[in-house]
């Protein structure tokens, strides 16, 4: 017999203080009763890691636009209660901006709370059913417009209308695209992604990933090759990339070592997770094919675990006026052609 510990580690090398008020103005004005004060607001709702800006180059874009800034709220239970906090000294805020890391495979790197999960569909879902997210009074937000600086949340309706019916907002929006921030073209802009796949740390080289990006997406014009092989912005409007880890890992415990299936190989151990529902269900959701994996098996007792590991290659291609001249597409949140609004 065979008891499952069913663990899945996702993993991503993109995602990865203290309060500030306000604003000076409205200091003043929660002296003041019965006065309502409506501005925006942006939560930096993260931290840099390693050599990556987002967090610092988006808090610099929103300071020059004269929006006030809170840094050090890094879960949506803590920008809930900031809210309600403004709320109860008559701040109403008509814009709300939330700057967090995001991607189509792990959510928003945002928290439900600290050291809680990150932010899904299941886990924001399981959240609110469990009461682990602190309600917002309407009428604080029923008029208020939030935007997610998320990439590529906009793809997610579902977690959207989640978010929106959380904060009970009058409109939310999120782009479907990238977020960039610091650009050496433009302070904000928005790229399209692309993505391919290989197992890590068996990649067959750029000449031969190049020629699967030109299978994959036949009707796109993009030098693959060097997109592929520039890691950052480097002439306008061209395409470049960067690559992630995705780690998957389980543990299955039987009773009597003599039931463990004996996996010689990796061919072996894609046969034994394509035949398990709970794993094929995790790579379905994934939508990455399972060769795409490096797979590994090890025995620990009567405990059988198996892990695999897929790096994404992810080719940006920034987004581009469409009357043919020469600059980036103006990042206008009520675009519905570049935000997805609800």
């Amino acid at each position: 017999m065979m008891n499952k510990c069913f663990i899945i580690v996702l993993v991503s090398v993109l995602m990865l203080g203290g309060n500030k008020p306000f604003s000076q103005q409205s200091e003043t004005a929660l002296a003041l009763p019965n006065i309502s004060i409506q501005e925006s607001i942006v939560f930096i709702a993260g931290f840099d890691e390693s050599d990556n800006s987002y967090y610092s180059n988006a808090k610099q874009y929103f300071q020059k636009q004269g929006m006030p800034i809170v840094e050090g709220l890094h879960t949506i239970s803590e920008i809930i209660a900031y809210i309600n906090n403004a709320g109860e000294n008559q701040v109403r805020f008509k814009e709300i901006h939330v700057v967090s890391h995001s991607n189509a495979w792990l959510g928003m790197s945002m928290r439900i709370k600290e050291n809680g999960e990150r932010i899904t569909l299941k886990s924001l879902a399981h959240a609110v059913r469990e009461y682990n997210v602190e309600s917002i009074c309407k009428e604080y937000t029923g008029n208020t417009k939030i935007i997610f600086h998320s990439c590529g949340l906009g793809e997610n309706k579902a977690l959207l209308t989640e978010l929106k019916d959380v904060f009970k907002a009058g409109q939310v929006s999120a782009s479907p695209y990238f977020n960039v921030f610091g650009g050496k073209y433009a302070e904000h802009y928005l790229a399209k992604p692309y993505y391919g796949y290989y197992p890590t740390a068996e990649s067959k080289g750029p000449a031969f990933l190049s020629q699967e990006f030109r299978e994959n997406y036949p009707d796109v014009h993009i030098d693959w090759l060097t997109a592929l092989t520039t890691r950052q912005e480097s002439s306008f409007g061209e395409a470049y990339s960067f690559k992630f880890n995705i780690p998957v890992e389980w543990e299955f415990t039987f009773e009597n070592s003599n039931d463990m299936p004996k996996l010689a190989d990796k061919e072996a151990i894609m046969d034994w997770v394509s035949e398990s529902p709970e794993m094929a269900e995790v790579l379905f959701a994934l939508q990455i094919p399972i060769e795409k994996f490096r797979w590994r098996s090890s025995v620990n007792g009567n405990t059988l675990i198996i892990k695999g590991k897929t790096t994404v290659l992810c080719v940006l291609a920034p987004i581009l006026q469409s009357n043919g001249a020469n600059e980036y597409q103006n990042v206008r949140v009520e675009d519905r052609s570049l935000y997805q609004i609800l």
